[in-house]
């Protein structure tokens, strides 16, 4: 018998068992409010005052769900709170950030690289994540959440900024923009913003013309001398009178841009995750004020208080917006190119962002899920690692751990959401036999421990069955034979996947 004649008579519109990645499942996205980990709230709680969890999960154990319910509920928040919004930063794309530092790090071995990494680079990934995400909802992009309103509604909060705000957002907007085009992107932000005149600009290019105007007298009181022969003192007197504006010229002209070039040369040495070239960074230098320029904003070493000082810069500044907070959501960290699930490269990643300070900076949650090899790691470390990253403070959960009982309600919410329309509703106990009960499907969802187990072992019970019957005797109920023979089966491939010694 074909499984989906089988579905087809419980009026299952679709498979509720077959995904086994959160990203490309249909079922999971379509659930209205999903059957969460009994630890999601600790996770999340209170988006208006973010704090800090680290999660560690096994491969299937629903990290990637969790974050997408994570995001979901953020989202619900800033739509019934328009007026203290989060600002939701995934950092879960590590590959450009990597393959950056890597390439700018000039080392062969991708572990002796990735070991190099330090808090700031993440720092910078992070706040480029946070000031792109931020700008694309200020500049009203397609694709952003509008949680600053409407157009009138950020105009009418942008007048309202303090000058130091705005010259924050238009220097984080230099640095760490990632967005396309960033040069079109500034000049929108500066529309939006108003800033004050760059006073010493002005000056310069007053000076500038001042400067012209000596030749030009030069040449007017020797064309009213009735233009005498310039190979005497006339000649020396024009000439000496081109020195000063064409020495200001060639200054602005040349020298400047040497110097923004390697103003741009020394960030990018120091910052080196930014998605910046040398050459469109300098671009953006150049159109920065003067006054920001030297205000100390420009992560010009390898110091972390730069970073720390950008991060409560952009926190102020969103809150004028009205933002309440910002959370920042850390997961797939096994799968960047150069990491590929190596545990002493994901440890080489990931160890630089427990710092206390860091994890505990007003305004910011961030939210870590990884994988659970990092927790053997960390069980390995040293006491003065743990005093300086006091995980006793960041909301630890040791392990995502799921019970057969919130398994069953899982696979339940699943069947509800696969159901035609109209349809009577079915649960997973009414798949099986009489003889099968509620306890035994409990009892045989808590061995697999995880969503995606749990998935792999109800479709190959329904799977083992209709490969058993024929389509003209069908038998529309699983038998407990073939929930003890597939139970019995996963069981032993789950612990040789636990131990390594299988793929999947």
């Amino acid at each position: 018998m074909n499984v989906a004649r089988f579905f087809d008579h419980w009026a299952i519109a679709e498979d509720p068992f077959r995904a086994e990645e959160a990203r490309q499942d249909p079922v999971f996205m379509r659930l209205e409010d999903p059957v969460g980990h009994p630890d999601l709230e600790k996770i999340l709680g209170d988006v208006r005052s973010p704090a800090t969890s680290i999660v560690f999960g096994e491969k299937g154990s629903g990290k990637t769900a969790l974050r997408l319910q994570l995001e979901r509920r953020i989202r619900r928040h800033n739509a019934s709170h328009p007026d203290a919004p989060a600002l939701l930063v995934p950092y879960d794309d590590l590959n450009p950030v990597l393959d950056r530092f890597h390439e700018r790090n000039k080392a062969d071995d991708y572990l002796t690289s990735l070991r190099k990494l330090q808090l700031i680079d993440h720092m910078d990934g992070i706040l480029s994540a946070a000031v792109t995400r931020a700008l694309d909802a200020l500049l009203l992009e397609p694709h952003a959440e509008p949680i600053f309103g409407t157009k009138q509604q950020i105009r009418r909060a942008a007048r309202s900024l303090p000058s130091a705000a705005r010259d924050d957002l238009i220097a984080l907007q230099a640095i760490y923009d990632a967005g396309d085009p960033s040069l079109e992107r500034a000049a929108r932000l500066r529309r939006i913003l108003n800033p004050a005149l760059d006073r010493a600009r002005l000056a310069w290019f007053a000076a500038l013309a001042a400067a012209w105007l000596l030749p030009l007298a030069a040449f007017a009181l020797w064309w009213w001398a009735g233009r005498p022969n310039l190979r005497g003192a006339w000649g020396w007197s024009l000439l000496a009178s081109l020195a000063l504006p064409v020495a200001l010229t060639v200054k602005g002209a040349v020298l400047d841009g040497w110097r923004l070039g390697l103003l741009a040369r020394r960030i990018l040495h120091h910052a080196r995750t930014l998605p910046r070239s040398r050459e469109r960074l300098a671009e953006h230098l150049e159109r920065l004020p003067l006054r920001i320029r030297r205000s100390g904003r420009l992560p010009v070493s390898d110091g972390d208080d730069s970073r720390f000082d950008a991060f409560v810069r952009l926190r102020r500044a969103l809150a004028q917006f009205g933002v309440a907070g910002v959370i920042v959501v850390i997961d797939r960290v096994d799968e960047p190119t150069l990491v590929s699930g190596d545990a002493e490269r994901m440890r080489a990643v990931v160890w630089p962002m427990l710092n206390n300070k860091f994890l505990q900076m007003d305004g910011y949650g961030f939210k870590l899920l990884l994988p659970i090899e990092l927790r053997h790691a960390l069980f390995r470390e040293s006491n003065q690692f743990f005093q300086e990253a006091r995980l006793d403070k960041q909301n630890l959960i040791e392990r995502l751990a799921w019970t057969g009982a919130a398994l069953y309600d899982l696979c339940n919410a699943r069947l509800a959401a696969c159901m035609r329309p109209g349809a009577e509703p079915v649960a997973l106990r009414d798949l099986f036999e009489p003889d099968v009960s509620r306890q035994d499907l409990i009892d045989a969802l808590d061995q697999m421990r995880r969503p995606r187990e749990a998935f792999k072992l109800i479709y190959r019970c329904i799977h083992e069955h209709c490969t058993a019957v024929t389509e003209d005797e069908p038998r529309w109920k699983v038998p407990r034979l073939v929930l003890d023979m597939v139970r019995k089966r996963e069981a032993e491939r789950l612990e040789q996947l636990n131990r390594g010694v299988r793929p999947a």
